[in-house]
């Protein structure tokens, strides 16, 4: 435990449950001009799996409303959610059941096709879906393979020429995207801009070619590309350090304060043993809300401006951290994650705690952890 120099935010003593997330939008925004104005491609804002746990529908009203001219998604749901909002910028979404086409075809939303037969599902619905025909040039997870796709382009012009279909985009997926020598992205580059080319004397004009992630659109020199899909930079996962914001905060307040004594073990096998007499505060939040368990031997949180070790095994619903002799009471609210600016930790710290990546941590929030969105929390 150490102390750190805080300034507290106006209310995070205002929590009415045990535990909520806030969101801050105008960190989306600043986050999506940040890229609009180092990249001259257009923005496509990553708002699957719920926006990395932030919310789709405020994420992505606050996206657009910052100038990302589209939409990407994972699976049909979300894109459907997002058409119920009222949202009518373009949106991609690359998993999909056939069953779901239909629906895809009538809210205009653009679908992702990799192989032959995927394409013949799509043409064989009655709406004219727009597509965007996926290259696998390296990730080797989706995308036509190199050598089926002359077939895939000739048949998507065939499909285009009967009206069954348009094709909007040619894509593809960097495997190491976050590198920062560019070497393997600038040659998935290559394989794209080949692909770009047969599609082109098959007969398809697309309207975009999108290859890069948030890294991949800074360290990639792809002029020939004129969109960039934002997903981790959208929420202030800086991979290259150049000023994004953390979008979101977890907090949550002691629920139980009490005196425990040396030799006295916490939680679960008694993994932590007192050395010492010590005050212990328990924290209502646990794996099952998204607290990493695998991080509990080296995890702190925020309270009282002091750094307070998580002790003992992080359970499902609830952790204990040690407030050593500072005097705390019921009710003292607690910053598990934030962007660091008052000491308190940052998701990059709860992740490598846990041996994993930001992301992960915030798609783990789960849905027993409100969200609470605000404008503007610096």
């Amino acid at each position: 435990m150490h102390l750190v120099q805080s300034r507290r935010r106006p209310g995070t003593r205002g929590i009415t449950g045990l535990s909520e997330a806030v969101v801050d939008l105008s960190a989306i925004r600043d986050n999506v001009e940040r890229f609009r104005q180092r990249v001259p491609q257009q923005v496509l804002a990553v708002v699957k799996a719920d926006a990395f746990g932030h919310g789709a529908v405020p994420v992505a009203r606050a996206a657009v409303e910052a100038g990302a001219t589209w939409l990407g998604v994972a699976r049909a749901d979300e894109a459907l959610q997002l058409r119920a909002a009222g949202l009518s910028v373009p949106i991609l979404t690359w998993l999909y059941d056939a069953t779901e086409l239909v629906l895809l075809g009538d809210l205009d939303v653009d679908v992702s096709v990799s192989t032959v037969a995927e394409l013949q599902h799509v043409a064989a619905i009655p709406s004219v879906h727009s597509v965007h025909l996926k290259l696998d040039t390296g990730l080797h997870r989706a995308g036509s393979a190199p050598d089926q796709w002359i077939e895939l382009t000739r048949t998507a012009a065939h499909y285009e020429a009967l009206g069954a279909v348009m094709v909007r985009g040619i894509w593809s997926h960097l495997s190491h995207g976050d590198a920062a020598d560019a070497v393997q992205s600038t040659r998935q580059l290559q394989l794209l801009r080949t692909g770009a080319g047969l599609a082109n004397r098959a007969g398809l004009r697309p309207d975009v070619v999108h290859l890069a992630n948030s890294a991949g659109a800074l360290t990639l020199d792809a002029p020939d590309t004129n969109l960039v899909r934002i997903g981790a930079g959208l929420y202030g996962i800086d991979e290259l350090g150049i000023g994004l914001r953390p979008a979101m905060r977890l907090l949550s307040k002691l629920t139980q304060v009490r005196r425990i004594r040396a030799g006295e073990g916490v939680s679960y096998r008694h993994d932590f043993v007192a050395d010492r007499d010590t005050t212990i505060g328990l924290v209502p939040i646990g794996y099952a809300d998204g607290v990493p368990r695998a991080a509990g031997r080296q995890a702190s949180v925020l309270c009282r401006g002091v750094r307070m070790p998580v002790i003992g095994r992080i359970a499902m619903d609830q952790f204990v951290v040690d407030a050593g002799e500072l005097a705390v009471e019921p009710g003292e609210p607690v910053t598990i994650f934030g962007d660091g600016s008052v000491g308190e930790p940052t998701v990059a710290e709860w992740a490598a705690w846990a041996g994993t990546i930001p992301h992960e941590i915030y798609c783990g929030i789960g849905s027993r952890v409100p969200r609470r969105y605000e404008e503007g929390s610096r």
